[in-house]
């Protein structure tokens, strides 16, 4: 694909204004870096971190049936969730394999907004059109339209009171108590520049963090306002780092971790699927019909020095035994060493088993760990 068939988001002058890497991601050109892949992960770790994610989906379902509908064309029971909140699940494919990993976000009773990942934003959106159809509820497509910027750190509650409650910041109908009594996964709305702003407690980092969902045209003054609230205590933050900070929290990313080929069991991911909480929905069948007694696991994996795994990386057992494949890997700038999550064959698969990756011809000693790598004190 030549670059200018790549899509935009509205902060594309401004990423290039602070002389960013760019990158084809999922169809959209996006920042990849703006000067250091470590600098800006520490910034995350230690301080805070500023993201552009307007590539990603976001599609809202409206109406009386809503809950329902959702209910029918997801992993999890949407419409036990209060208002406020927002759930993590899965689109499944017939067979039970996953088409993404979405979050669900419900606006009111009626009125849920549903987050995909930008390389199956149109596909998800087609998906849930279909298996809503026969209910009363309309789903409205808005990812054009919408910009996603997140603050991820430890400061940015500080950033983001700043940034808000200061003086023509243009916010409204927000109060200092919504942010900082905000729980995790929960979220609040208001509104900026006279459209709707809705703020989110959760992100991608494994930090403490926040998402804010506002009219592209409205982006680029919210980013600048971000920029100036926070100073040197945030930083201009790309996809590359955002993949290291994910990793080191233990997260999977659609592609690597998730795939439709996958059953959600093989990716740990089992408790999302609400088999004892609702009735049939898509996938149902394909999950309770599947053997995965002998389907590769995902696990994490850690080894010593300097060398890190990378996706396709073969895993073998003591013995020369391939045994499985590396997914995701990097040398954790956080933890020091390298870190990887791979699908192994469940004999492989226990906490404390050594194994071998083969890292461009070469052995690395590795042993598997639980999950997360990284963890916020």
């Amino acid at each position: 694909m030549v670059e200018q068939d790549l899509r935009s988001t509205p902060l594309e002058a401004v990423h290039e204004s602070l002389g960013a890497t760019f990158t084809d991601f999922a169809g959209w050109r996006m920042p990849v870096r703006y000067d250091s892949d470590l600098a800006e992960h520490r910034a995350v770790r230690e301080s805070a971190g500023l993201f552009d994610l307007s590539h990603m989906g976001e599609i809202h379902l409206i109406g009386p049936e809503a809950p329902a509908a959702l209910d029918h064309a997801l992993a999890g029971k949407m419409s036990a969730m209060s208002v406020g909140r927002a759930k993590y699940s899965l689109l499944l494919t017939e067979d039970g394999g996953i088409i993404d990993d979405v979050i669900t976000y419900r606006l009111a009773e009626d009125h849920f907004l549903v987050v995909a990942n930008a390389s199956n934003a149109e596909a998800d959106a087609a998906a849930l059109r279909e298996r809503a159809e026969g209910f009363d509820v309309e789903v409205d497509d808005r990812s054009l339209a919408t910009a996603l910027v997140a603050v991820q750190g430890p400061a940015s509650e500080q950033i983001l009171l700043d940034t808000l409650f200061a003086a023509d910041s243009g916010v409204e109908a927000l109060t200092r108590e919504d942010i900082t009594e905000m729980k995790y996964y929960r979220f609040t709305t208001g509104t900026y520049r006279g459209g709707e702003l809705l703020i989110a407690r959760t992100g991608y980092t494994g930090e403490d963090g926040f998402e804010l969902y506002v009219p592209t045209e409205h982006a680029a003054a919210l980013w600048e306002q971000l920029t100036a609230a926070g100073g040197e205590r945030l930083t201009p933050c790309g996809l590359a780092c955002r993949d290291t900070l994910r990793l080191e929290a233990g997260m999977p990313l659609y592609g690597n971790e998730l795939s439709r080929d996958l059953y959600p069991a093989q990716a740990g991911m089992g408790r999302v699927v609400a088999l004892k909480s609702k009735e049939d929905f898509v996938g149902r069948s394909g999950v309770e019909n599947a053997d995965v007694s002998s389907r590769p696991v995902l696990v994490g994996m850690v080894a010593e020095g300097r060398r890190a795994a990378r996706a396709g990386s073969t895993v073998r057992d003591a013995e020369g035994r391939e045994v499985g494949e590396i997914t995701s890997g990097a040398l954790s700038p956080t933890l020091g060493y390298p870190i990887a999550l791979a699908y192994v064959d469940p004999a492989a698969a226990e906490v404390g088993t050594e194994l071998i990756i083969d890292v461009r011809g070469k052995d690395l000693p590795a042993r598997v760990v639980e999950l997360p790598f990284y963890s916020r004190s």
